[in-house]
This record gives C-alpha cells, sequence and structure tokens, in this order.
C-alpha cells in the first residue's frame, strides 16, 4: 500500500492539522506528498487562480531547492497551475478533483508534458456536491461510466499514466460511500491503480481505520492520509 501524505496550503481545509503540515515531509512511511492551495471541503468558497499560486508557489521553489525522496503530487484543477508549477519542480503527479471537467486545457496540458495524473469522480464543486447526492443512483454503475469516459479522453490526449479516485465523499451518500469501498474490485476493469481519501471523512464516523482497512483489502493501491 502507497501513503500519500496531504499538506493543504490553504486557511480553512476541513482538517486543521493537515494546514501547512510539513512535518508530514519526514514521515518515513509516506511515498507522496500531495500538496493543494484550494480547500474542496463542503461549502468552501472559490479562491482565484492568482491567490492558488501566491499560496503554492513557496512551497514549490523550497521543493525544489531541497529535493524530497517522496513523489511530489499537485492537487489542482487549473492547466495554468499546472504549468506554472512544471516550470519550478519539473515532473510531479496532477491530482485533479474533476478529472478535466473543470479546465478545457488541462487534459492537453497534462498530455503534453507527459505528466502522470489522478482523475477523480466527483458532481458539482463544494457549494453544490451534498445537494447533489442522490441515494437512487446505482453508484458503481456511474463509476464506470465515469471512467469509461475518461479513460477515452486521456487516449486522446496522450494520457497513458493515470490514476483512478472514485471520489469517496463528493456528491454520495452515506452508504454509496460505503459501497464503493466494499466494490473497489470492481473498478480494476480499467487496469488503473485505485486512491482512495477515507480520512476524517464524515460517513466515517470517527472510524478511519476501518474504511482504510477495508479499502486496503478490497482493492485500493493508493492511501490518502492527513
Amino acid at each position: 500500500m502507497i501513503k500519500m501524505g496531504v499538506i493543504n496550503l490553504t486557511p480553512d481545509s476541513f482538517y486543521e492539522p493537515s494546514r501547512y503540515n510539513y512535518a508530514m515531509l519526514e514521515r518515513e512511511d509516506v511515498q507522496i506528498i500531495d500538496v493543494g492551495a484550494v480547500s474542496t471541503r463542503p461549502g468552501a468558497p472559490d479562491v482565484d487562480l492568482e491567490q492558488e499560486w501566491r499560496r503554492l508557489e513557496p512551497f514549490l521553489r523550497m521543493w525544489a531547492m531541497e529535493p524530497r525522496r517522496q513523489r511530489l503530487s499537485i492537487d489542482t484543477t487549473r492547466s495554468e497551475i499546472v504549468r506554472r508549477a512544471y516550470e519550478v519542480v519539473g515532473p510531479f503527479i496532477v491530482n485533479d478533483i474533476s478529472a478535466g471537467h473543470d479546465d478545457p486545457q488541462m487534459l492537453p496540458t497534462v498530455g503534453r508534458l507527459g505528466l502522470t495524473y489522478i482523475a477523480m469522480h466527483k458532481r458539482g464543486n463544494p457549494r453544490t456536491m451534498d445537494s447533489l447526492a442522490d441515494p437512487d443512483t446505482d453508484i458503481i454503475a456511474q463509476l464506470l461510466e465515469y471512467f469509461r469516459d475518461f479513460e477515452e479522453q486521456a487516449r486522446a490526449h496522450g494520457i497513458s499514466d493515470w490514476i483512478l479516485d472514485p471520489g469517496l465523499g463528493f456528491a454520495k451518500t452515506e452508504r454509496q460511500n460505503i459501497e464503493i469501498i466494499e466494490r473497489l474490485g470492481e473498478l480494476k476493469v480499467f487496469g488503473r491503480p485505485i486512491l482512495i481519501g477515507v480520512a476524517d471523512k464524515r460517513f466515517t464516523h470517527g472510524d478511519t481505520a476501518k474504511y482504510e482497512k477495508m479499502g486496503a483489502e478490497n482493492g485500493a493501491h493508493i492511501l490518502r492520509i492527513h
């Protein structure tokens, strides 16, 4: 199991200890550092591109000066952030919660730069996603359709190295989140590593370890932790 540790460069991330948590850089059990400058918690406000870059750039310049043993992942939905970050640190993993839907230039940019890409399933945005959780949706069928479409888009844009994230907690009911973890094996049909993030999600009711263990047993390859 690969562990992805989170550093949030935001003043309003839902999980306060992860904000500016540079101690994560020293954890021996973390293989990927995921850094983000825009909160995606329910109800989070928009942040413009320049504000996102002002938060992110100092960290990236520090990383470039002192390369780490971990791989770097950048959590963003903007292709311009990807382009600027690449100029500072070179290759990294793009962690895009919109799977390219929020910026039509994202997939062409990732393909042109030859970057590894994490495609996540979501509906709506942080202000609307809770209202879009439909308990009558066949959530596994929806995920399969969504990632079939993404697979075609990735191929068209020359993205060969991508990771699948089912988007636990994003426009999904508690039951649907648990069902996804129980049925992760059905998402292996794409032949891609599967990433899950269950830490401190509401549906776990504080028992993160239980769902992390279940996810690992059912086929998760990467675990996003705080």
